[in-house]
C-alpha cells in the first residue's frame, strides 16, 4: 500500500487552479505489420462487404480462419517410451534372449519394459493438446457483410478484407482493423473497450478507436464498432502462440541426462562383454564341446549383459518421481509431465506472468488522494452512491466491491441496491462523451439534495473548476501506474458548485502470497523474473510491492538490432523482468536463458504465457488460468496463489537427491559387476549360473524401488547433475568394491579350497564348487547391495538416517537372498 495522499482545505486550491493539466498516459502496444499486398485487400466497401466469390477466392489462398490441429498417435506416444539409450540395449538383450530360448531372461526383460512405459504412459494421459485449447478460445460465429447482407458466418469462414461487427460481449474472432463507425455506417461516440489480458497480459481493458488493430479471442467489454479483418488463422496474435508451441519439441533435460548416464554404462558394458565374446570364441573353438559354438557363446554373454545394464533404472526413476507427483498432488499440484518433478529441483531462474500470477487479475481499490478533509470512508460512500448497479465494467466493480466491504453502512443491507440514509432519485450512467456518471441524492435525514459525479480524473477537475494539486497527483499516480477516478458532490445548498473529494486510484495488487513465495525462492537460490505484456510503469509499481528490485526493461531490448545476442542475453540475465512483451519474447527470454545452460521454470495464466510455458524446462499454470496455459503447462496449481510453488521445489529436490543417490549406486554397482566378471571370466573361465545372476538383478532392482520413500536431504541451493563427477565417483567405488570380490574369491579359494572351476588339482572332486559359487553369490549379491547407504547421502550418514522402511527392505532382500 502507498501512503495515502491528502491536500489542505479548499481555499488553498484558489491559488493554483487550472495552471497545470493532466498528463494523458501513453499506451504502448504491439504493432502488426501490413505488407503492401495485403493492405490492398483491406479496402472492403464496409456497407456492402466481400462478394461471395471474392470471399471464396480468398478463402483457397490464406485458408480457414482456424488453428492447424496436430495431434499425436496415442500408440505412438506409447511407443515412445521405448527410445532411449537404455531402453535400446534392454530391447537388445531382450530379442537376444529370445533366439537363444532364454524365456525366463526374455519375460523378465520384458516385463520391465512394459512397466517402465506404462508408468510413464498412464502419468501423463491426462494432458491436454494446447492448440485443442487454443482453438477452443475463439468464437464460434460472428456477424460480417457480404453481398450487401449483414449475416451470420462461422468463424472458420472469415477471409482478409471481410467487415465484422463487434458488440458488448463479443469474442474477437479474428485479428482486425477498427473502422470507427457502427454496423450501418453511423459514427460511433467513444472508443471500444477491449479485454485482452489473456493475450498481453494486461490488468486493465484498452480503449481503442479508429484505426487501432483488435485480437483475436480478446473480449469486446464496452461499445460497439466495425472492423475489416486483417489476418485469419495460423497468421493471427494467437496463431503466431500456437506455432510457437506446435514447434517447441525438444528432448527433456531429464531424458538427457538418462541418456548420457545409459551411453556410458552402454558403452563399458558392450566393450567387455564383446571382449568376453571374442576370447570365448576363439578360446573354445575346436575343444570338441558345444562351449564355443556361437549361440552358445552368445547365450552365456547375454545373461553377464543382462545382469550388467541398469534394466531396472528406468523404472525406478519413473516410481520415484511418480511417488513425487502423488505427493505434490495432496498439496494441490497435478504434474502432468512426469520428468518436470525432477528438473524443477535443478531450476535456477524462475520467469513469472504478472497479471493472474503474480497478482489477483482483479482492479481493487488503493490508497485515495483526498482534498477538503474527506476522509477516505466518505469517498468511498460518494462513488458507491455514482457508481452504476450491475454494470458489467471492472472500474464500477471494484468500486462497489471496495465500498461494500470497507464501509459499515453498506454491511447486512436488507436491498442490496439501496444506501442506508440516502435516496438515489436520478441516475446519469457513463457516457463515452462526457466521461464521467452523474447522481442526484436525497439524504433521509436532512431531506437536503445534493448531487455527485464520478469519472475521468480531468473531467472532474474541470468540473469543480481546476485544481493544480489534484492534477499534481494524478499524474504522479498514473507514474506509478495506478488508474485514477476523480469524485466529486455539490456543496451544500448549491446544486450548481461543484466541490472535490478526491481521486480513487485503482490497481490490480500481488497476491497476498506473491511476495513470500519470491523471497523464499530467493532464498533456495531461484531467482524470480517478472515477465509481463503489461505497461511497464505498471510493472515497476507492482515489482516494487513485491520487493523486487526495478530493474525492469521494455520489449525493446530483447529485439535490438545494434545488439549482439550475447549481449541481450546479458541484458536477460542482468534484468528484474520485462514488459510491454507479446508472446514471441517471453519464449525468448526463455530461449535466451536456455542457451546459457540455465534450467529456466516459467509460471502463468494466459494465452500469451502458453509458448513460454511449453518452452520452459518447467512450465506452472496457476489456479485460473485458460486452457491453452493448462495444456501448455507441466505442472498446474489448482490452489490459489504461488505459496505451493515453494512446496514443489522442496519435494522436487527431496527427489532428485534420491534420484542421484540411486544413480550412483546402480553405475557403481554395473562397474563393479563388469570389472569383477570381466576378469574372472577371462582369467579362470569363471561365472555364475545364469538363475544366481538374474536373481542378483531382480532382487537388488526391486528393492531400490524403495528409495523413493527414502528420508532426503534437501539442498540449499538448485540442484544439478555433475555426470562427470557421478561416473569418477562410481567407478572409484566400483574399484574398491571389486578388490573386495577378488578378495573373498582369492580367499575362500585359496584358504579354503573352494575351487573356482573344472578341479583338474584334486582328482578325488569332479565339476564345478558349487560352495563358491554360494559364496560369491552372497557376496555379489550383498556388497554392492549395502552401498546404497553410502550413496543416499553426501556427507555421514547419521546426518540423515534413512526411513525404516528403505532400511527394512533392504535388508529383507539380502535375507531373501540368503535363503534362496
Amino acid at each position: 500500500m502507498s501512503e495515502k495522499i491528502e491536500a489542505g482545505p479548499s481555499e488553498l486550491h484558489d491559488e493554483t487552479k487550472g495552471k497545470l493539466e493532466v498528463e494523458e498516459a501513453e499506451h504502448h502496444e504491439h504493432k502488426d505489420e501490413i505488407s503492401p499486398e495485403l493492405e490492398a485487400l483491406l479496402q472492403t466497401d464496409p456497407t456492402k462487404g466481400l462478394t461471395t466469390a471474392e470471399a471464396a477466392e480468398r478463402l483457397a489462398r490464406f485458408g480457414p480462419n482456424e488453428l492447424a490441429e496436430v495431434k499425436r498417435n496415442p500408440l505412438l506416444k506409447f511407443l515412445g517410451y521405448f527410445t532411449g539409450a537404455i531402453a535400446y540395449l534392454i530391447e537388445v538383450a531382450c530379442i537376444i534372449s529370445a533366439v537363444v530360448e532364454d524365456w525366463l531372461d526374455f519375460g523378465i526383460i520384458l516385463a520391465l519394459l512394459l512397466v517402465n512405459a506404462c508408468i510413464g504412459f498412464i502419468e501423463e494421459s491426462k494432458a491436454e493438446s494446447a492448440l485443442d485449447a487454443l482453438r477452443q478460445t475463439l468464437a464460434l460465429k460472428t456477424r460480417a457483410w457480404r453481398d450487401g447482407h449483414l449475416v451470420e458466418l462461422d468463424v472458420n469462414q472469415l477471409v482478409p478484407g471481410d467487415v465484422i461487427v463487434l458488440r458488448l460481449g463479443d469474442i474477437v474472432p479474428a485479428d482486425g482493423r477498427l473502422l470507427g463507425i457502427g454496423a450501418t455506417g453511423e459514427a460511433t461516440e467513444g472508443d471500444l473497450l477491449i479485454d485482452q489480458s489473456a493475450l498481453t497480459g494486461e490488468s486493465l481493458p484498452v480503449a481503442k478507436n479508429k484505426g487501432k488493430t483488435v485480437y483475436s479471442s480478446s473480449i469486446v467489454k464496452q461499445g460497439q464498432q466495425m472492423a475489416v479483418v486483417t489476418k485469419t488463422g495460423g497468421d493471427t496474435f494467437i496463431g503466431r502462440a500456437a506455432n510457437l508451441i506446435s514447434i517447441t519439441t525438444e528432448e527433456g533435460h531429464f531424458q538427457k541426462i538418462i541418456n548420457r548416464i545409459g551411453n556410458f554404462l552402454i558403452l563399458i558394458t558392450v566393450v567387455l562383454v564383446v571382449i568376453i565374446m571374442i576370447y570365448q570364441l576363439v578360446h573354445f573353438h575346436g575343444d570338441g564341446t558345444d562351449r564355443g559354438k556361437f549361440l552358445s557363446v552368445l547365450g552365456r554373454v547375454l545373461v553377464l549383459t543382462v545382469a550388467a545394464i541398469p534394466v531396472g533404472l528406468p523404472t525406478v526413476m519413473s516410481v520415484t518421481m511418480a511417488v513425487g507427483a502423488k505427493q505434490l498432488a495432496a498439496k494441490k499440484v497435478i504434474v502432468k509431465r512426469l520428468t518436470a518433478v525432477e528438473e524443477m529441483a535443478s531450476v535456477s531462474v524462475l520467469c513469472s506472468d504478472k497479471t493472474g500470477t503474480l497478482t489477483l487479475n482483479e482492479l481493487t481499490f488503493d490508497e485515495p488522494y483526498l482534498t477538503n478533509n474527506y476522509s477516505s470512508d466518505d469517498i468511498l460512500l460518494y462513488s458507491y452512491l455514482a457508481a452504476e448497479a450491475g454494470a458489467n465494467d471492472p472500474i464500477e466493480f471494484a468500486v462497489r466491491t471496495a465500498a461494500e466491504e470497507q464501509l459499515e453502512i453498506l454491511k447486512n443491507r436488507t436491498h442490496k441496491h439501496e444506501v442506508p440514509g440516502f435516496k438515489v432519485t436520478s441516475f446519469l450512467p457513463f457516457n463515452p462523451s462526457t466521461k464521467l456518471t452523474q447522481a442526484t441524492i436525497t439524504n433521509l435525514e436532512t431531506s437536503s439534495t445534493f448531487k455527485v459525479a464520478k469519472g475521468a480524473p480531468q473531467v472532474i477537475i474541470r468540473l469543480v473548476g481546476g485544481d493544480d494539486d489534484a492534477v499534481r497527483a494524478v499524474n504522479s499516480l498514473a507514474k506509478r501506474g495506478l488508474r485514477a477516478l476523480g469524485v466529486a458532490r455539490t456543496v451544500e445548498g448549491n446544486m450548481d458548485k461543484w466541490e472535490l473529494i478526491g481521486m480513487i486510484s485503482l490497481i490490480d495488487p500481488p497476491r497476498p502470497d506473491s511476495a513470500e513465495t519470491i523471497r523464499r525462492c530467493n532464498d533456495m537460490g531461484v531467482s524470480v523474473k517478472m515477465i509481463t505484456g503489461d505497461q511497464l510503469i505498471i510493472a515497476k509499481e507492482v515489482a516494487h510491492r513485491l520487493g523486487m528490485q526495478r530493474v525492469m526493461l521494455d520489449a525493446g531490448h530483447l529485439v535490438d538490432a545494434d545488439k549482439s545476442e550475447d549481449e541481450i542475453t546479458e541484458h536477460v540475465i542482468r534484468a528484474d523482468g520485462f514488459a510491454q512483451v507479446i508472446p514471441e519474447h517471453k519464449y525468448r527470454v526463455v530461449e535466451l536463458l536456455q542457451k546459457r545452460g540455465i534450467l529456466v521454470g516459467m509460471t502463468g495464466d494466459g494465452v500469451n504465457d502458453a509458448p513460454a510455458l511449453k518452452k520452459a524446462n518447467v512450465g506452472i499454470a496457476v489456479h485460473g488460468c485458460t486452457d491453452a496455459a493448462r495444456s501448455a503447462a507441466d505442472i498446474v496449481l489448482l490452489a490459489p496463489g504461488l505459496s505451493t510453488i515453494v512446496d514443489g521445489l522442496m519435494t522436487s529436490r527431496a527427489i532428485f537427491q534420491r534420484m542421484r543417490s540411486y544413480a550412483l549406486y546402480r553405475i557403481t554397482s554395473t562397474v563393479h559387476f563388469l570389472i569383477f566378471f570381466f576378469i574372472v571370466v577371462l582369467a579362470y573361465d569363471w561365472s555364475l549360473p545364469a538363475r544366481l545372476l538374474i536373481l542378483i538383478c531382480i532382487l537388488n532392482d526391486l528393492a531400490t524401488l524403495v528409495i523413493a520413500v527414502d528420508n532426503a536431504q534437501i539442498s540449499a541451493r538448485p540442484d544439478k547433475w555433475r555426470i562427470g563427477q557421478l561416473i569418477t565417483m562410481s567407478v572409484v567405488l566400483a574399484i574398491c568394491l571389486s578388490a573386495l570380490s577378488f578378495a573373498h574369491f582369492f580367499f575362500f579359494w585359496k584358504v579354503y579350497d573352494y575351487y573356482p572351476n573344472y578341479v583338474e588339482e584334486n582328482e578325488s572332486k569332479e565339476g564345478i564348487d558349487l560352495r563358491l559359487q554360494s559364496i560369491m553369490y552372497l557376496h555379489i549379491s550383498s556388497a554392492p547391495h549395502f552401498v546404497i547407504f553410502s550413496t543416499r547421502l553426501t556427507g555421514y550418514f547419521w546426518e540423515n538416517l534413512p526411513s525404516p522402511l528403505f532400511a527394512v527392505v533392504i535388508i529383507g532382500t539380502q535375507i531373501v537372498a540368503l535363503l534362496m
